[in-house]
């Protein structure tokens, strides 16, 4: 297998190498798949875990991010990406096979805490993995097709997501229904699975060509100020930290809500999570020819205040009586969870991307994982403490209309244990949101003018697209309103 950089690369090995970084990405969607989302916090449960640890098992892949210096060194030494990339991704995915087996082997002690341990290594090496694969794909991608390459790369493994989970949740819910028992053996032979078909894709990733990088001779904490001198990424850096620590207070437990709180079957749960695909799948294309074409800072701006929007209607999710209007106010929730999330992923990932100079983009670009990282792994754990404070703690809104002949109760709001988190995650995403009009971006336009040109350009193609161009605005709105409520 070598690995060795090549000096310049051509056309056709570009072209290959991509389909290479594709067929990896599939592998890795795949193994995400299996021991993570939904099914490792369903296994957790039936475990026995805390909220504070369910809060931790969330904040492990972002904590191990600071890590990533260590991929900074290892690159600044010997000047090979694809090595440490591959290597590392070998590193990480093996330790899924020993928790399969020890699954298999010792259930009764194979505890959260020994999950937990493993799931260190995984986040771990795949974290150093990350800034040399990022700096790799920086290099191989030519610039002009960023966002269009990377939502065809999104849309396939978003495709495989959907159709994995939901064939995986169907079988759970099988075994559980019927053989309750077997239900530890089943996750363990899902973690098994992941290690073997993450190890498949290391090896496919092997064989993507990389040109050789253009390295800087300066002391690695030297280079890490660079970022940070840079008032534009600082900025970035800013945004992004705001607005990962907002999210991820209450993200992580949604699944525990719907599955303790709410009593829903994990199929239901995954198939939720299928639909925020698919609104995701159909849309994710259209984000990523408009961020080439305008700005990724736009495409945020637009798809940020509809995601704001549908954590506040988490909050409204199980007042209601009847399970199928809670369910009828899910489906929306997710449907345009799916829609905002594809573009902001995308967008959040290519801005971080364009504004690295290329000489330096593993450093900027560790940097900005590394600082995001601990507001990102703090998160869960202040909404674990957050939900465990909140336990005992309930705030209802009701109005009671009472006559001769028709007396009846509305539900307007009920606050208890988890709906706070989202509500305090819908007021901190807010906040945050303002933060990114300080980022400047080359070719960036305003997000009113991508959304009328979205709208003249869906009214003769497809009409959905219309509505994301119509959607929200609600956000400059409502601060203008506030604004001028406080001015004097």
């Amino acid at each position: 297998m070598n690995l060795q950089p090549k000096e310049q690369l051509t056309d056709e090995e570009v072209q290959r190498g991509l389909r290479f970084v594709i067929g990896d990405g599939l592998a890795a969607e795949a193994m995400t798949v299996l021991v993570g989302g939904a099914f490792l916090v369903a296994m957790a449960l039936l475990m026995g875990a805390s909220n504070f640890e369910i809060g931790l098992l969330a904040a492990l892949p972002t904590f191990t991010n600071i890590f990533q210096l260590i991929s900074i060194w290892l690159v600044r030494r010997y000047n090979n990406r694809r090595a440490i990339a591959v290597i590392c991704s070998l590193l990480a995915r093996a330790p899924l096979l020993a928790v399969g087996s020890l699954l298999l082997l010792f259930p009764a002690t194979t505890s959260v805490e020994v999950l937990i341990f493993f799931l260190c290594f995984y986040y771990l090496f795949g974290s150093i993995a990350g800034p040399s694969w990022n700096s790799w794909m920086k290099d191989l991608v030519p610039e002009k097709m960023l966002g269009s390459y990377f939502s065809r790369r999104s849309r396939l493994s978003q495709t495989l997501n959907a159709l994995l989970s939901i064939a995986v949740a169907l079988l759970l819910d099988y075994i559980k229904k019927h053989y309750p028992s077997y239900q530890l053996a089943a996750y363990a032979g899902m973690f098994a699975a992941a290690g073997i078909i993450g190890i498949t894709g290391a090896f496919i990733l092997s064989r993507a060509p990389e040109p050789r990088g253009i390295l800087l001779n300066e002391n690695i904490f030297r280079l890490i100020k660079h970022p940070l001198k840079d008032s534009n990424f600082r900025r970035l850096l800013v945004f992004n930290s705001a607005w990962v620590f907002a999210l991820n207070i209450a993200t992580p437990f949604f699944t525990v809500f719907l599955l303790k709180s709410l009593g829903i079957p994990l199929s239901y749960v995954i198939l939720l999570g299928i639909i925020t695909q698919v609104g995701s799948i159909l849309t994710v294309r259209l984000w990523g020819t408009f961020a080439d074409r305008y700005s990724n800072k736009t495409i945020i701006a637009i798809c940020g205040p509809l995601y704001i929007g549908c954590f506040i209607a988490w909050c409204f999710v199980g007042i209601y009586t009847h399970m199928y209007i809670n369910l009828a106010l899910l489906v929306l929730i997710y449907i345009f969870t799916g829609i905002s999330t594809s573009g902001i992923n995308l967008s959040l990932i290519n801005i971080g991307l364009k504004l690295a100079p290329r000489a330096e983009s593993i450093v900027y670009l560790s940097t900005k994982n590394i600082i995001t990282a601990f507001f990102s792994s703090t998160a869960p754990l202040v909404g674990g403490y957050l939900a465990d404070f909140f336990l005992n703690r309930h705030l209802n809104v009701r109005v009671e209309w009472g006559g001769p002949r028709f007396s009846r109760v509305f539900r307007l709001l009920e606050l208890h244990e988890w709906n706070f988190l989202f509500l305090i995650a819908a007021l901190l995403a807010f906040i945050a949101l303002e933060l990114l009009m300080q980022v400047k971006e080359a070719g960036e336009m305003e997000a009113d003018d991508v959304r009328r040109i979205l709208r003249k350009s869906v009214r003769g193609n497809l009409k959905e697209y219309f509505l994301i161009g119509h959607l929200l605005g609600w956000q400059q709105q409502l601060w203008s309103i506030i604004k001028k409520r406080l001015a004097p």
